[in-house]
């Protein structure tokens, strides 16, 4: 083909890809970039504080995960979902840390989460292993980047077939970035509040949501598209959203901010 009609059958080409488009009138060519990823003040990225941070909990015949908030002496602190510790056999837990040692694990009670899907569990150990620093600041603003971590209970080798990873310990851990998307002024009923684009799956319950400084902003708890629809996004007084307002809620992820944490333990 001459060079001539070439161009001209590429430029047709463009010119239909283009005007078929119903995202935007603007058929300006885009060219793609690769965007440096994200550092703290400290020049760690928030993949690898949430890393650090991140716990997984082995309560049977359950797991989820949780982010380590205190340490005292050779005490650690791990702050989780009730629902991921609730009615668990013979009390016993398992916490594995980023290192893959597993450590026994006892719950304390907290009588002051009672209206709140908050759990405390406690382990000791001698090594040294990262706290989380708590975000300062209590404003939260739509758009701004968040990321998720925990540990999925499957991996899916393709969309029929699911393995487990209970025995994967902490080869199993996930991070997930997206952006907050909603922040409900009332909260919903356990204190959920965050509603974040990021993608969560079952056995990620507990674990923390953390800003572009890697600062705990929430905690994990529930997924996108419930299997009880509308009837999942109860306010403490039973009422339920607008059919509109539950179309963007059921779209999003949901976690219960940490101010709610740092109130009580003040």
């Amino acid at each position: 083909m001459p060079v001539q009609l070439l161009k001209l059958a590429i430029t047709t080409l463009l010119v239909i890809t283009f005007s078929n488009s119903p995202l935007s009138a603007d058929v300006s060519p885009r060219i793609a970039t690769i965007q440096p990823p994200i550092v703290t003040k400290d020049g760690e990225t928030p993949m690898e504080i949430a890393r650090q941070i991140t716990v997984r909990i082995l309560a049977n015949p359950g797991s989820g995960s949780g982010v380590i908030v205190g340490r005292h002496q050779q005490t650690y602190t791990i702050l989780t979902n009730n629902h991921v510790v609730l009615n668990t056999w013979y009390g016993k837990y398992k916490v594995v840390t980023a290192d893959g040692l597993s450590h026994p694990a006892k719950l304390i009670q907290t009588p002051q989460f009672k209206n709140l899907d908050l759990a405390i569990i406690q382990f000791n150990s001698s090594k040294n292993y990262r706290v989380t620093k708590i975000a300062k600041s209590n404003t939260l603003l739509l758009g701004q980047p968040v990321y998720a971590s925990g540990f999925p209970n499957w991996y899916w080798v393709n969309s029929r077939t699911p393995v487990s990873t209970i025995d994967w310990g902490s080869r199993a851990f996930k991070v997930t970035t997206g952006t907050v998307g909603m922040f409900l002024n009332n909260p919903l009923s356990l204190g959920y509040q965050i509603g974040y684009t990021n993608d969560i799956e079952n056995g990620m319950s507990g674990g923390p949501v953390i800003d572009s400084q890697g600062h705990l902003v929430g905690i994990n708890g529930r997924l996108k598209h419930p299997f009880n629809g509308i009837y999942s996004y109860r306010f403490p007084d039973n009422s339920m959203p607008s059919q509109e307002q539950f179309l963007q809620m059921q779209s999003l992820s949901w976690a219960i901010p940490i101010t709610n944490y740092k109130q009580i333990n003040n």
